[in-house]
């Protein structure tokens, strides 16, 4: 059994990359750049290695690149990590607790946040994925509120994910959510499957039509979800950013 890590209310700031300052006032000449680099400095800081090369091999290592990524395009988007994520504080001190011990420190940075009223669209998600969860443990009771609460934003969900690719965002729901996953036989956009078969759950219906191919929205549900990562978006960002200082100042300057 994993004991709640406890949120404590005082950290030094000097123990908090640069990534996760923004979040307790930094102000200077370096805090414009901290939204370029925050995703993949806070992925390095939980995992000790940049996305691009997280090694996935495993199921154990696939889930803790997994919770990275989410964290981290949570920290990407500024305050209220633990709400941007999908969980309450007291359960992302837990996760921290199990998956990233070593920077424990840093859920006093991301338990200051006030709690807000649940979206009901959050609640239908993280349900429909509760139950068809197909591993025991904490982990996929994280992932179904994570994955819901990640639904809510614009773009690609395994964008919004922090997730390198659509297929990491399949590998784990046929991990963790095998039966509702094993209904996306047309390999639909995850978001849409996910709405859709609350629809037909519910005896409703969202299709216009009852054959897919003739559907006027066939691309919005089917179309093509490749593209670069946001944690490798913005590191190409913050290197385009930085270029300009580099060639400038020289070996002098350093963005660390």
């Amino acid at each position: 059994m994993i004991a709640t890590a406890p949120c404590e209310k005082v950290v030094d700031p000097a123990s908090v990359p640069l990534a996760l300052s923004a979040q307790m006032g930094e102000q200077g000449g370096r805090h414009k750049h901290v939204g370029a680099q925050m995703g993949a400095a806070t992925y390095r800081m939980l995992t000790g290695t940049d996305p691009a090369d997280a090694a996935i091999d495993d199921d154990d290592s696939f889930d803790r690149h997994v919770f990275a990524s989410i964290i981290s395009a949570a920290a990407m988007e500024g305050d209220a990590v633990a709400e941007r994520a999908g969980l309450p504080a007291d359960d992302l001190a837990t996760l921290i607790a199990r998956w990233f011990p070593a920077v424990r420190k840093v859920t006093a940075v991301w338990c200051m946040q006030t709690s807000c009223a649940e979206d009901d669209e959050i609640a239908m998600v993280r349900g429909l994925l509760l139950a068809n969860r197909s591993t025991a443990g904490a982990a996929g009771r994280w992932l179904a509120a994570m994955i819901a609460r990640r639904s809510m934003e614009p773009n690609h969900l395994w964008e919004d994910l922090g997730l390198r690719d659509r297929t990491e965002l399949t590998r784990m729901l046929e991990r963790h959510f095998f039966p509702i996953a094993s209904r996306n036989t047309k390999n639909m956009r995850w978001k849409r499957f996910f709405y859709r078969t609350l629809c037909e759950d519910d005896g409703l219906v969202m299709c216009t039509t009852p054959v897919c191919s003739q559907c006027t929205d066939f691309a919005l549900c089917f179309g093509d979800e490749s593209g670069e990562s946001r944690l490798a978006y913005q590191r190409r960002l913050f290197d385009l950013k930085i270029a300009p200082l580099h060639e400038r100042f020289g070996a002098r300057w350093s963005p660390g």
